[in-house]
């Protein structure tokens, strides 16, 4: 049985996304067939489609989305068919049909729309390490943060502010710096202000923590905003990759510390998968956190979606509906 599906067939650029026929994958052992409700698009998704990151082509993109089960393999126990479920662990989303061990899918509460549940599993449990794990906040820590308006940003601004934080982040644009202070940015400035807001909401002291996923660009900066014993946590490369840098410069800043983690390594295990799964669906079914979709495009247009993902001229999370 066939269907619709993208296919890259060697590195390119957007326009190498193309709609073809693949066949319908079927549930093998221990994972679940989903008919795909919508698709999350990410970064990776670019860096696979451009040959940046190794992959067999051809090649069909995706593992985020949500869906309705309508297979389930040998061994699995936590599901059933006609269940609705989410996940950011799954392989070649960008179709109709597509597959994912039971493991590393969460159920979606009925409070929450489909696509809304396509657009939280990647970003929601990066905002999450981020709070609750790679350094863990505090009431009454002040953070700096980067790109307020983007995907992760607005969901990490809304965890920081669950935890009592006072969030400083930067956005380049009047709409994008309104869209930050209504997640609960308390202070939302562009990327040049950045030092003298620092200086004047800490009291010169320097903030507790940054999370920065912009890297070579904010770098310098991140580091210099930090108050002694402060940590960097260095989860992205949107501007490069931070070149080597001399240690030495950690003692002189004050024993500052950074780290330099990745989602995966902190949904290792099929229980802190689940644990920071199910907080972010139950908040966003509760009202907490509010997702927002900046952008959909219908599966047939996953060049378009690539091309204004990498522009940078969306807020929020970019989707496909197939």
């Amino acid at each position: 049985m066939q269907q619709q599906a993208i296919l890259v067939d060697e590195p390119s650029d957007a326009k190498g996304l193309v709609l073809g026929q693949s066949p319908v994958p079927a549930a093998g052992p221990g994972q679940i067939q989903v008919k795909v409700a919508a698709i999350g698009v990410n970064f990776i998704e670019t860096y696979q489609r451009s040959g940046t990151y190794k992959v067999d082509y051809p090649f069909t993109p995706g593992s985020e989305f949500s869906g309705i089960i309508t297979e389930v393999g040998e061994g699995v126990q936590n599901f059933t068919v006609g269940d609705r479920v989410a996940t950011a662990s799954g392989t070649a989303g960008y179709a109709h049909y597509a597959v994912v061990d039971a493991a590393r899918a969460g159920h979606v509460p009925d409070a929450v729309d489909l696509q809304v549940a396509a657009a939280l599993p990647l970003q929601g449990m990066t905002a999450h390490y981020l709070v609750h794990s790679s350094y863990i906040v505090r009431e009454g820590d002040i953070v700096l943060t980067y790109a307020g308006a983007g995907g992760v940003g607005l969901l990490l601004t809304q965890l920081l502010k669950l935890k009592g934080a006072t969030v400083i982040t930067t956005a380049s644009t009047q709409e994008k710096k309104d869209l930050a202070k209504a997640a609960g940015a308390d202070y939302v400035v562009g990327y040049d202000q950045v030092a003298a807001t620092v200086e004047e909401v800490t009291d010169g002291q320097g903030v507790h923590a940054v999370y920065d996923g912009i890297g070579k660009d904010t770098f310098d900066t991140s580091l210099a905003a930090l108050r002694r014993r402060g940590t960097l946590v260095l989860f992205g490369g949107a501007s490069g990759q931070v070149p080597d840098f001399n240690l030495q410069r950690l003692n002189a800043g004050g024993s500052l510390t950074v780290t330099r983690p990745k989602l995966d390594d902190f949904i290792a295990t099929e229980y802190e998968m689940h644990w920071r799964f199910g907080d972010i669906f139950r908040w966003a079914s509760e009202g907490k956190l509010d997702v927002r979709i900046g952008a959909s495009f219908p599966l047939a247009e996953a060049s378009a979606a690539h091309t204004a993902l990498e522009s940078r001229a969306t807020t929020g999370k970019v989707l496909l509906v197939p």
